[in-house]
């Protein structure tokens, strides 16, 4: 049974910063794509970051641009979302996805549809 496994939300203040973690078992995911993706209330799951297979691509949101970075270790299948000068608006569920395939991470890493597998979310809640 394939699970993702998100650790590391929680209640962080203004400014502050967060690690998000993602645990796969039940396959190996070094030769695929991974993301995260976040779901504040009343919005839809929105993309924020995605990382190539060997980790040389990654890719993010323009609203969490210079204050996110995604890293993955494929050795321990994993893959890590540090969060910096974070901001009432980053106040959301976060997910972990990765994909089965090898999809054009350049032109879909923000498309919900081309990942396979979820975590179940981690709560993160930014405080002013």
């Amino acid at each position: 049974q394939v699970q993702l496994v998100e650790s590391g939300g929680g209640l962080v203040q203004a400014g502050g910063s967060v690690r998000l973690s993602c645990a796969a078992s039940g396959r190996t995911f070094s030769s695929y794509p991974m993301g995260w993706f976040r779901k504040a209330p009343g919005k839809e799951r929105e993309f924020v970051a995605a990382i190539s297979w060997s980790g040389g691509s990654t890719y993010y949101a323009e609203s969490v641009k210079g204050r996110v970075s995604i890293s993955r270790d494929n050795a321990k299948n994993t893959a890590t979302l540090q969060m910096n000068s974070l901001k009432l608006e980053d106040t959301a569920v976060y997910y972990c996805a990765a994909s089965s395939t090898r999809f054009p991470l350049s032109s879909y890493h923000y498309a919900v549809g081309r990942y396979d597998y979820w975590g179940q979310g981690t709560q993160v809640t930014v405080s002013s």
